[in-house]
């Protein structure tokens, strides 16, 4: 039986081949078809990068091939796949949802001694692709730290050096609000740009960076798959506090912050609203696009005053999911997704589209791919970044955190410390709920 997708405007995505089934009951080629989902917009770059691999994957594989892009409700969408049991064959997802998908038997265990290439990844992203039960559920694909994108132009116009500090970080902003640094002789700048809205925990995902670089987290592993909450520790909420001084204080973050997401952030950033982004890699190009490349420079994280480095660590792993028939192919198209080519494929040279923001295998010469200097500081970065742990589910963790987070920022008369106590009660009630404490 064919897999039915979810209406007409998933039927109509990027796809390639024929329509495949992971669960169903034909034998017919059409339903060897492997189905593989990935968390972009159907009609992104990112999109036709995941069809030039599916394509590459097909030419060396004989595989027939079936990309399905999908960016809103991505996760809603596969929960009703599982639902009818008509999971994709593989996804491709963020590696926080790893904990979600495998407590709900959507997974299957991949085994590293036997998966061609795996001896060739980064232990760090192997750790990505790790379960709470220490076995492995993924294979790793992409990677990525978080960084500052500044505006270099304006920078130099307000005569300050790169921030070494997190005071200089504040000056930066504060010069970047107050003296005009784009020069046409208004006040409508600011600082920092920031995706401070609650929608897909986008505030606490924000705040990572800045928590990890000050040595502050979330959750700790007390170790046996168990793990406790420390986001009341001094580090953390002196990362929030800084943050907060942002919004209230000297009142150099964008307005509007508090409600957006990153889709809108990005946009104020292009439009030269804002010139000071701590975000991930997959903008770089963008941004070298619509902004241009003399206008923009990259610069680490700076080490906060009580702890660090650090940024937060993300990346895309490839999940090979349960109930496929196809499970030789499902695991042909790991292999190739993680070997150079499959990586340099995904990597996109220095163009929009990127799909491997940094290669997880480590004979991949990154260099060799990409010229933007940019990348450069991305790739350092991530040999301090700080992945999720593997709690049996992040995604509650991180919404909770964000709720917390995002109220300190729109209202400033909240106490941080107070409210990041209430916060550690609901995360060690929630780590309870998953007994995983």
């Amino acid at each position: 039986m064919s897999r039915r997708l979810l209406g007409v405007a998933i039927v109509t995505t990027l796809a390639v081949g024929l329509t495949g089934c992971g669960s169903g009951e034909s034998t017919s080629a059409s339903d060897k078809t492997l189905e593989i989902w990935i968390r972009q917009a159907a009609d992104s770059e990112s999109a036709k990068t995941a069809k030039k691999l599916a394509d590459a994957f097909t030419k060396a594989s004989g595989v027939q091939t079936k990309v399905v892009a999908l960016f809103d409700d991505f996760e809603t969408k596969l929960n009703q796949q599982a639902a009818q049991k008509q999971l994709p064959d593989i996804v491709i997802n963020d590696t926080a949802q790893l904990g979600n998908m495998q407590t709900q038997g959507w997974l299957q265990e991949v085994d590293k001694a036997t998966l061609a290439g795996g001896d060739q990844l980064a232990e760090t992203a192997w750790k990505a692709a790790t379960g709470s039960d220490g076995k492995f559920y993924a294979a790793p694909f992409s990677a990525q730290s978080f960084a500052l994108i500044v505006r270099k132009d304006w920078r130099e116009k307000v005569k300050m050096e790169p921030p070494a500090t997190w005071e200089d970080l504040s000056k930066l902003a504060v010069a970047f609000t107050e003296q005009d640094p784009d020069g046409n002789g208004q006040k409508d700048t600011s600082g920092f740009v920031a995706p401070a809205g609650t929608k897909r925990g986008y505030a606490s995902w924000y705040a990572s960076s800045l928590i990890y670089a000050n040595g502050g987290d979330f959750i700790k592993s007390a170790g046996n798959g168990k793990f406790t909450s420390t986001v009341s520790d001094p580090k953390t909420v002196e990362a929030v506090q800084y943050l907060q001084d942002q919004f209230c204080k000297t009142k150099t973050v964008n307005p509007g912050a508090v409600s957006n997401d990153t889709t809108v952030t990005h946009e104020v950033f292009e439009k030269g609203q804002g010139g000071i982004y701590v975000v991930g890699p997959y903008v770089l190009a963008r941004f070298v696009t619509a902004i241009g490349a003399d206008k923009i420079e990259v610069l680490p994280v700076p080490k906060g005053p009580s702890g660090g480095p650090g940024t937060l660590g993300e990346g895309e792993n490839v999940y090979i999911m349960a109930g496929s028939e196809n499970q030789d192919a499902q695991k042909k198209f790991a292999e190739f997704a993680i070997s150079p080519e499959g990586q340099k494929i995904g990597m996109n040279k220095d163009a929009n589209g990127a799909i491997v923001r940094l290669p997880v295998n480590t004979t991949v010469d990154m260099a060799a791919e990409r010229q933007d200097p940019g990348w450069k500081v991305f790739q350092e970065s991530y040999a301090n970044a700080v992945y999720a742990p593997p709690v049996p589910n992040w995604a509650p963790i991180r919404q909770t955190s964000a709720d917390s987070i995002n109220a300190v920022w729109a209202n400033c008369s909240a106490d941080v410390k107070t409210t990041m106590d209430e916060l550690n009660t609901k995360l060690t009630q929630e780590l309870q709920s998953q007994k995983a404490s």
